[in-house]
């Protein structure tokens, strides 16, 4: 992609990173900012793989006429999202598995709860975009870093899974309990320093509570439409 917008003469660029760049964390741990990625230690493939598609961006930017600007997205999420079928992030997962259980039942959550994240309403995260994508690429002489480098877009109310899940079930009204399962729970914490986007201006404006709300209802509208036609077909 970067090579064929380089070629055709494109003069911004945009990639979308994660912070799944950065090694495991644990809770209470100083916040990181972009450069401390290295010396780089993701725990999965797929923070490489962002790493690298980083650097091979940066490295187009450095040989040829086109800005490059790369966010680092932290834990995005809200409706019109993926909500099913495997590939959906924690908020929506859970949104889900609350919706189809009924009043007074259970739900599993994978591992005992207490990893911590911070999430990003999805139109906190396309202001944050913008925002990044009109910055000045060297910023302000007096800020100590550039916007041709990595810059992290993120929330920073952070919460455990359980807090998460309790948040999910308020939204919907249901009295439902929580069973935790063995299963994948990713890094133990994510703890980051959000001065670089905030710098330009930028601020996260829908509190957890206000965006798991929104998410809920539509996933909430998704399941049931399933279920109406699930049961025309029967």
């Amino acid at each position: 992609m970067i090579d064929a917008a380089t070629k055709l003469g494109v003069p911004r660029y945009f990639f979308s990173s994660s912070v799944c760049v950065y090694r495991d964390m644990e809770p209470g741990e100083p916040a990181l900012d972009e450069a401390a990625a290295y010396p780089a230690m993701p725990k999965n493939e797929y923070g490489w793989e962002k790493l690298y598609a980083e650097r091979m961006a940066l490295a187009y930017a450095r040989h040829y006429p086109i800005e490059v600007r790369v966010a680092r997205f932290q834990n995005c999420y809200g409706p019109e999202g993926t909500w099913c079928g495997g590939r959906e992030k924690a908020p929506a997962a859970i949104c889900r598995k609350v919706a189809l259980a009924p009043t007074g039942g259970t739900i599993p959550v994978w591992g005992d709860g207490s990893a911590v994240r911070a999430y990003t309403y999805v139109d906190d995260m396309v202001e944050g975009i913008y925002t990044l994508m009109h910055s000045d690429l060297e910023g302000a002489a007096s800020l100590p870093f550039s916007f041709a480098d990595p810059t992290i877009i993120g929330g920073d109310e952070y919460v455990t899974v359980d807090q998460l899940v309790h948040t999910v079930i308020a939204a919907s009204g249901k009295d439902i309990a929580i069973e935790h399962v063995e299963g994948p729970v990713g890094v133990h914490a994510r703890n980051f320093d959000k001065s670089k986007i905030k710098s330009l201006g930028w601020e996260v404006h829908t509190s957890l509570r206000d965006g798991i709300q929104r998410t809920y209802d539509w996933i909430e509208e998704q399941v049931e439409a399933v279920e109406r036609e699930e049961s025309m077909h029967q």
